[in-house]
């Protein structure tokens, strides 16, 4: 059996999580009774256990309503407990070891720390996660979701579900459960809608808890307070049964829901919540400070649950089916964004030709003020793409909505997990070096026969050689994937989501167990642009200009390029992409459009609706570059790749035209998400607005299908690095996410800072 980590890292934690509000000893007990109805129901029905468990949690879990909420529902996560992504606990039955660590070692007496122990031993083998990583992973292939030393990395998650809000608003609680009931009447014995029908019964009891706190802060308040406490309460009966009517039932009974799921991630609110917001404008139920108020509250609890990388708010674009009323709410989010310049909610724009002066001029407003939102996705190019790459038709495709770190689903009807990873330059060197990983000298081929430097006589036959090693990653980067399905569903339904994801309830399956519309999923690639272009580097010097043998080249890449600066200086020479080059831009497509094609073409053979590529970082893009040898575009050792779609730091020498021009070569039907940075000093986008709107604009109109944008001086973030007491609210666009600068680790703000920022002389608008 293969060695791993249990107790390290799962995910990438950058905003600090706020304190469990439980006492040491209650959260305890709470693990304990947990982990006992686990054991007790181990060979009920997998749903029946997790009604079970979910029990134990809720409400239980639900934290006290704060002086400043308008809507009802905060959660506490303990190390050990049910979910479905990593960033708010664990996936399924789950156990984070090094949390439940670090819990331990608060506990004051031995007995204490002794029961945790006894908690330890129990989910070592009972972990969702762990079970998977024993049956994937490998001793030299296949390492643990984050495991830098690897090539490829896995994990089991459920990442990105974006629920049928629709459906909740339009039949409410109390609709659902009769639908269901009519099912399992029509289907006696299916486990599946009698978890569905327990899972709505914790809905009511925590919708009840929450309208019983309320009830009770209303006694010790002042007047103003009072009312908003009888807001929710009336909220909280209503939801219980009944469908919403109110745009504070609706935001409530979304918002309680999605917590209730482990859902993290909101979808396309202005559509859903649209109608009601501009029914209570109209009849004047509420006014607009008031609606501005709600969804204030709204962004606050989002960036208070701390997700780092989701917190998905789209607004925008086509295939709205309310476009006046979603208007509404879109004009009050955008003024919500700018002002509360929040890490979180990761607040998207969709924009087509269609799209207003208005809703631009908004969306400036926010990023000039370094809001980093909205972040802008381009519905003329992503909608035919999504169509194309998911198999589906445009009207489906109208309802793409991105995740995570710009991972694409369809709202309501997909799942596209991102449960794999893979580093294309590792492989790269990897592969120059006969099979053995130049960082640590171990042997990474899996067996997979590779030739001598030697025996490569033209650069096809190179390519090629490079070329089949990924297909052999690219197989196990397949079953990986598909392999986490099914060890989660062996393990659970999760219930809350499949009752909101079609066509789970026709069918009477969990979304994992054949209910799901469109079984997908995705593949992040690391490190694409170093590889083009050190494979550009490698075609030119060796056989082109015949400068270097290949051998040659290879050892001063080994040797990081010590003792030979001067084969450092012509690869960095050589032409880079970021520049419009067809060189160096013509090796990076071709280089994506063979591992985009090879895996979406794999997750079809597999049986999957679509398996699509994402171009993406997360910081990943530094840690596994810390991990990553020295290649031939002329990066060292250790130094971070590139920022997904983006050229490696400081490589686009031509300014932002050349460099957005070569963002849009590629073709977006191929993956599912592409991120796109780019960042400007905040005198070059405040004086030159209409030309960097235009500039915007022709890139999409040229095929670019997003941007992701920082306003900010280079000199600001250096002088962060130096005083961070001074920058406690400085947001900075990472890659799929934002984040405080000040609370990234020392290599990746080093990252963000080799970037190029667009300021009035690299824009060609001095001299």
């Amino acid at each position: 059996m293969v060695q791993f980590d249990v107790d390290g890292a799962q995910n990438v934690e950058v905003s600090l999580k706020i304190p469990c509000e439980k006492s040491l000893k209650e959260q305890l007990l709470i693990m304990e009774e947990y982990t006992k109805v686990h054991q007790t129901y181990a060979d009920a029905p997998k749903e029946v256990r997790e009604v079970e468990c979910l029990k134990v949690l809720y409400p239980r879990m639900f934290r006290s309503i704060e002086s400043e909420d308008l809507i009802a529902g905060r959660l506490d996560f303990l190390p050990i407990g049910f979910g479905c992504v990593t960033s708010l606990g664990g996936v399924g039955h789950y156990c984070v070891f090094h949390k439940l660590r670090e819990f331990q070692s608060q506990l004051t007496t031995e007995s204490e720390k002794k029961r945790t122990d006894i908690l330890y031993d129990y989910w070592l083998e009972h972990d969702l996660k762990t079970v998977y990583c024993r049956e994937v992973l490998t001793e030299d292939t296949i390492g643990r979701f984050i495991d830098c030393e690897y090539p490829l990395i896995a994990t089991a998650r459920l990442s990105g579900m974006m629920l049928d809000y629709p459906k909740l608003l339009q039949k409410g609680i109390g609709g659902l459960r009769k639908d269901i009931e009519e099912k399992s009447r029509q289907s006696p014995g299916n486990h599946f809608y009698e978890g569905a029908l327990g899972t709505l019964d914790i809905f009511v009891q925590s919708a009840q808890y929450l309208c019983e706190m309320a009830e009770q802060q209303k006694k010790t308040c002042d007047e103003g307070r009072r009312k908003e406490l009888e807001t929710m309460c009336r909220s909280l009966k209503k939801i219980q049964s009944e469908k919403p009517e109110t745009f504070h039932e609706a935001l409530q009974l979304i918002w309680l829901y999605a917590l209730l799921s482990g859902v993290i991630n909101y979808g396309r609110l202005d559509d859903y919540l649209g109608p009601y917001l501009a029914a209570d404008l109209k009849n004047n139920r509420i006014t607009k400070e008031e609606a501005y108020r709600y969804v204030h509250s709204l962004w606050t609890m989002i960036e208070n649950r701390r997700t780092t990388v989701n917190g998905r708010i789209i607004v925008g674009g086509r295939g709205r089916k309310h476009p006046q009323e979603a208007d509404q709410f879109l004009h009050i989010a955008m003024k919500v964004a700018k002002n509360c310049r929040y890490v979180e909610p990761q607040f998207t724009l969709r924009l087509d030709q269609d799209t207003s002066d208005e809703i631009w001029n908004e969306a400036f407003d926010a990023l000039e003020v370094g809001a980093t939102y909205p972040t802008l996705y381009n519905d003329d190019v992503n909608i035919p793409a999504v169509a194309y790459g998911m198999r589906v038709d445009e009207k489906t495709a109208e309802q793409y909505v991105p995740f995570g770190c710009t991972e694409y689903v369809i709202q309501g009807q997909s799942t596209g997990t991102p449960n794999v990873c893979i580093n294309l330059l590792k492989l790269l060197n990897i592969f120059m070096n006969e099979g053995v990983d130049p960082m640590d000298g171990k042997n990474k081929s899996g067996g997979f026969p590779l030739k001598k430097l030697e025996e490569y006589r033209t650069f096809e036959s190179f390519y090629e050689g490079y070329q089949s090693f990924l297909d052999y990653y690219l197989d196990l980067s397949v079953e990986a994937q598909y392999h986490s399905y099914e060890v989660m569903n062996r393990q659970v339904s999760f219930l809350f989501t499949s009752i909101l994801t079609d066509d789970c309830l026709e069918r009477g399956k969990a979304l994992l167990d054949g209910g799901v519309r469109y079984l997908g999923g995705t593949n992040e690639t690391y490190g694409n642009i170093n590889t083009s272009d050190s494979l550009w580097a490698v075609k030119h010097l060796v056989y082109d200009t015949k400068k270097y043998t290949l051998r040659e080249l290879h050892e001063a890449v080994l040797h990081n390029f010590e003792g030979y600066e001067a084969v450092r200086k012509d690869c960095l020479a050589c032409d880079k992409y970021g520049n419009d080059l067809d060189t160096a831009d013509g090796m990076a497509n071709d280089l994506y459009e063979f591992v985009a094609k090879g895996v979406r073409d794999r997750g079809i053979r597999k049986g999957m609706q679509y398996f699509l590529i994402v171009i993406s970082n997360n910081q990943l893009n530094t840690e596994w570059g810390n991990r990553t040898a020295a290649s031939p575009d002329g990066r060292l050792s250790g130094m971070y790749m590139n920022p997904a779609n983006n050229p490696q730091g400081g490589a686009d020498k031509s300014g932002p035209t050349a460099m957005l021009n070569s963002l849009s070569k590629f073709d977006a039907r191929y993956h599912g998400g592409s991120v796109q940075n780019i960042k400007f000093s905040p005198s070059m986008f405040r004086e030159n607005r209409q030309i960097i709107k235009q500039l915007m604009k022709t890139y999409f109109k040229k095929g670019g299908c997003h941007l992701m944008v920082t306003v900010v001086d280079k000199a600001t973030l250096e002088d962060a690095v130096e005083h961070p007491e001074m920058y406690p609210d400085l947001i900075v666009r990472v890659s799929g996410f934002s984040a405080v600068f000040v609370n990234l680790t020392p290599n990746v703000q080093q990252e963000l800072l080799s970037r190029s920022t667009y300021d009035e002389e690299r824009f060609g608008m001095r001299g």
